[in-house]
């Protein structure tokens, strides 16, 4: 049970959801539970939790050299013995990305059942839409779709399975796999499978990379999203090229606004060609085609 507290106080929602996403995502080690909420005219509030005392200074310092600008400050605070993991889950409210609503269990009652709406509990594995990668991610999963049919889906790096689970509601013909080097985030993605029906129509498998029997019995793929960190994105660029299909739509997020040029450059090198680059509070999101066949809207690349 978490026994450590780390908090800060922003005066603006932007700086306040990039701070958390650094704590939770780019840093080590993650909080056990971390919440995000308005304080009043304080501004924005950032609560993390961890079970070990948290070097403070530290973190702070990493994640401004990070960021590359000052930050509030985080400050510990004493809690007292309660179940932060849940209460964060409670805090968090439901989100609407494009097509997909996705909620936490404490709101199912609140939110419409329908075929978008995705069950998601805050937990041991990435992926709460939350995150403005994942968020990103739904938006650019429900735009492309919106303009294309799928047939093979990879999911790379899943996490909670979120967006898997949201291609599978708008490609009910598509075979999708979903992957991840952590195999916590295999359990818990398989469970969220069950949880929202898509049990039967995802196959969820531990894998680090591509180059997996896992993977390549599936390839080639007309779609590959990879919510997951800089480096690793740069580092599979061409093994991504050689499981996309000609003509693939591929959609990759985990990374920093001041990352993206790098990760662009190595897929443009591996073949892919930039379609749209999106930035949600300083994180990027970029669908990119691989090149030498059809994108969705009949464009053929060179």
């Amino acid at each position: 049970m978490s026994q450590h507290k780390l908090s800060a106080t922003a005066a603006d929602r932007d700086t306040a959801r990039v701070m958390a996403g650094a704590l939770q995502d780019l840093l080590e080690p993650a909080p056990d539970a971390l919440t995000l909420f308005e304080a009043g005219a304080d501004g924005w509030r950032i609560e993390a939790y961890y079970t070990a005392e948290p070097d403070a200074a530290g973190l702070q310092r990493a994640i401004e050299t990070l960021l590359g600008r000052p930050l509030p400050t985080l400050a510990p605070e004493p809690i007292p013995d309660l179940n932060w993991v849940a209460l964060s889950q409670a805090a968090l409210p439901p989100v609407v990305a494009g097509r997909f609503t996705v909620h936490g269990s404490h709101d199912s009652d609140r939110v419409p059942r329908g075929p978008n709406a995705i069950l998601i509990d805050a937990g041991e594995a990435f992926g709460t839409a939350h995150h403005a990668t994942t968020y990103g991610c739904l938006l650019a999963i429900d735009r492309l779709t919106r303009r294309a049919s799928y047939r093979r889906v990879l999911d790379l790096g899943s996490g909670s399975g979120v967006l898997a689970i949201a291609s599978a509601r708008v490609l009910p013909h598509a075979r999708i796999l979903a992957t991840d080097v952590d195999a916590q985030s295999v359990v818990v993605a398989k469970d969220n499978m069950r949880r929202n029906g898509a049990a039967g129509r995802v196959r969820v498998a531990h894998a680090d990379g591509v180059d997996r029997p896992a993977v390549r019995a599936s390839a080639p793929f007309d779609l590959v999203i990879a919510n997951i960190l800089a480096a690793p994105l740069i580092a599979l660029a061409r093994n991504v090229a050689r499981i996309a299909a000609p003509g693939a739509a591929l959609v990759l997020s985990g990374l920093l606004t001041s990352q993206a040029r790098e990760v662009v450059a190595a897929y443009l090198a591996a073949g892919f060609t930039l379609v749209r680059h999106d930035r949600v509070t300083g994180w990027s999101t970029l669908t990119l085609a691989r090149r030498g066949g059809r994108r969705a809207g009949g464009r053929r690349w060179a």
